[in-house]
């Protein structure tokens, strides 16, 4: 049984950029059913031990987990003690569905959003799936903003271009309403080459976005996962990862530790260049994120 809502707000995550510190946060899914809310509930408990700063629950396609992101949301926070970011999309929504969402989690105490578009459900047409005028991540800033002015917000960016823009500087343009409309700081797309992060935080920076921007990292463990996740996203994988996760043909451990050191070594390097922090995308996963801790403290 989950502990009592804790009345107490969250403090901002924009607070503890404020600190100076590099951050660690985790993502986690909403499980489908009650065997995968146990299992969850498991890989949180063995994750509070590396005391991440603040974790997210995403938003399923269209919406189409809004009530158990709410539930995980609460269950995270309340039975966990961790500081929540749920996503929160526009797809498929009005702005009053929006408002009603954004009104639940701030009852609960949340006071971090992960502001975004949204993807569309697999087959789903575009055409009326955008409502009231919430079309884009910076509609959704922007109404957030107006509801709740004391909510930290944070959005998407992609340093290798969102898959439907048609050009790098439309999506910068994209990034920097998002960021006007009142965005504290922007978590990347995943990525493997850690140039493309930090040419696109120079692009950033030379379009006047001055926010934090934390790289977002997901360990491999399958070519086929990996494949299928970049192909979604536009994600590029190097040659030289692909090679070494060829070597290791079939077995699962191996491809595993190719994909942890892979990672581990992308996190050494953007904290050595003063990235803010870094996002794991984790899948419900607690051994990667755990390796990595391990690593990261030797």
């Amino acid at each position: 049984m989950s502990a009592a809502p804790s009345l107490q707000p969250d403090r901002p995550i924009s607070e503890l950029f404020a600190m100076g510190r590099p951050l660690r946060s985790l993502e986690f899914y909403p499980p489908r059913d009650d065997a995968g809310v146990e299992a969850l509930r498991q890989t949180a408990a063995a994750l509070r031990r590396i005391g991440p700063d603040f974790v997210s629950i995403t938003y399923g396609a269209g919406g189409g987990t809004r009530e158990r992101t709410g539930e995980m949301s609460a269950l995270l926070r309340d039975e966990f003690g961790f500081t929540v970011m749920p996503h929160l999309t526009a797809v498929n929504h009005t702005r009053a569905e929006v408002a009603a969402v954004a009104g639940e989690h701030y009852r609960r105490g949340i006071r971090n959003i992960m502001a975004l578009r949204g993807d569309l459900p697999n087959g789903s047409p575009a055409a009326g799936a955008f409502k009231d005028g919430l079309c884009f991540g910076s509609d959704v800033v922007a109404l957030l903003r107006e509801l709740h002015p004391d909510l930290c917000l944070g959005v998407a960016g992609y340093p290798e271009k969102h898959p439907q823009a048609p050009s790098f500087e439309a999506d910068m343009e994209n990034l920097k309403r998002k960021v006007d409309a009142g965005a504290s700081f922007v978590t990347t797309q995943l990525f493997f080459d850690n140039d493309a992060y930090y040419r696109f935080v120079d692009r950033c920076r030379a379009a006047g976005i001055d926010v934090p921007i934390v790289p977002g990292i997901m360990p491999v463990l399958s070519l086929k996962q990996i494949t299928r996740i970049t192909s979604m996203c536009g994600a590029s994988l190097p040659d030289r990862l692909v090679r070494r996760i060829e070597a290791a043909e079939d077995q699962p451990e191996i491809i595993e530790a190719v994909g942890i050191d892979w990672a581990l070594a992308q996190i050494r390097d953007l904290l050595a260049a003063g990235a803010p922090g870094y996002h794991l995308y984790i899948l419900n996963r607690a051994r990667s994120a755990l390796t990595l801790a391990a690593g990261l403290a030797a």
